[in-house]
């Protein structure tokens, strides 16, 4: 099924119900390292420093990649490459197994988890820079914030169901059992995305060069503007909080119940990106009706700063569970006007590119934040 651009609603929700369906068991498979892979460095011999790295390379190659999904995905439409990107997402989880019993392979378990990320990198630019292709394509400026932000919302579910599932299954029944659910809900992902993921037309004559994305950049100010917001959120949110807060748990002795701060590592992160996709839903919702959608992003850059400081202030459960929910509603307050208006000033053939562009900013944020969070917090 091919579709041309259009805003009628019985498309618009056929394809984005798609794109829930798959994002939401696909991003389960990233929401599991986090609360997993930063208590494996003592329990395998890796080193704080490693471990940040382990939990950067996704980012960095998904850095690599997004410009060059985009064009891919500009130029042969979005229905094969988001499906081999949802494919690949399903098998790193496996590659996770692997590193478990290193001892059989000729690779160490570092470089076995450091190549298993680096791939779900890979197959997540695909699928990240797809999704924002297809939603701006078949919106209209009158809709679109709505639809990103149901994109976005369904996206973000996923991974803190990755992450509850990642710190209760470990400590349940431990990091073998939580990274083949993981893998399961990955390849249920990529399963659905072929039965149901429809196509859009590509572009191919409106289309530009890989060379010329600089200029698109540079030509407008406001696209670059875009790019540093998402930066500074994931750097500070995707790369400090979410790669230290086991840390922080163990370190102020949060507990809860039976968990131990890896299963509360888990629940306190599912609570930011709970908060951040429900706030996502709401705020896109509003944004449709603003003559410049993207002035939401100053109150909810204002919230999002308040929960780090109550993190800072109050370390115990009740002060963490506020901080995070808090930073939770910033994150989702900034998303979809962001998104949404970069799919409102971008060229219709540069979509893809320019979606990648966006995630090269929030990916470089994010890839940057465990490289100096993790040795400080260690």
């Amino acid at each position: 099924m091919r579709l041309p651009h259009a805003s009628d609603d019985p498309s618009v929700r056929y394809v984005v119900g798609s794109l829930v369906a798959g994002v939401f068991f696909g991003g389960v498979g990233g929401g599991v390292a986090f609360p997993t892979i930063p208590t494996l460095g003592t329990v395998l011999g890796i080193s704080s420093f490693m471990v940040g790295i382990i939990l950067s390379a996704n980012r960095f190659t998904r850095l690599l990649m997004n410009t060059p999904a985009g064009q891919i995905l500009d130029t042969v439409g979005t229905r094969r490459p988001m499906i081999a990107g949802f494919l690949v997402q399903g098998l790193v989880p496996f590659g996770y197994v692997l590193g478990l019993h290193a001892d059989k392979l000729p690779t160490s378990a570092a470089t076995t988890f450091l190549l298993s990320r680096a791939g779900w990198g890979i197959g997540s630019a695909f699928v990240f820079v797809g999704a924002f292709s297809t939603v701006t394509h078949i919106t209209t400026e009158a809709n679109r914030g709505k639809w990103v932000g149901y994109m976005r919302g369904g996206q973000s579910l996923g991974f803190p169901t990755g992450l509850v599932l990642g710190g209760v299954l470990t400590d349940l029944y431990g990091y073998q059992e939580a990274f083949l659910v993981a893998g399961g809900a990955g390849l249920f992902a990529a399963f659905v995305a072929f039965l149901v993921l429809p196509d859009v037309d590509a572009d191919v004559e409106a289309t530009s060069s890989l060379r010329e994305v600089p200029k698109l950049v540079s030509a407008d100010v406001r696209i670059f503007t875009v790019g540093a917001v998402n930066f500074v959120v994931r750097f500070l949110f995707a790369g400090v909080l979410l790669s230290t807060v086991v840390l922080y748990a163990r370190e102020n002795g949060i507990t809860l119940s039976v968990l131990s701060s890896t299963g509360v590592s888990g629940v306190v992160m599912a609570v930011a990106v709970v908060f951040a996709s429900v706030t996502t839903i709401v705020v896109g919702r509003v944004s449709d009706g603003l003559s410049n959608r993207a002035l939401l992003t100053i109150p909810a850059l204002t919230v999002f700063a308040a929960g780090f400081v109550a993190l800072g202030l109050v370390p115990t459960v009740a002060g963490t569970a506020l901080g995070v929910a808090l930073v939770g509603v910033g994150v989702g307050g900034t998303n979809p006007p962001l998104l949404a208006y970069l799919g409102d000033i971008s060229p219709s053939g540069d979509l893809g590119k320019l979606g990648g562009v966006y995630n090269v900013f929030g990916d470089l944020g994010s890839t940057l934040g465990p490289l100096v969070a993790l040795p400080v917090a260690a």
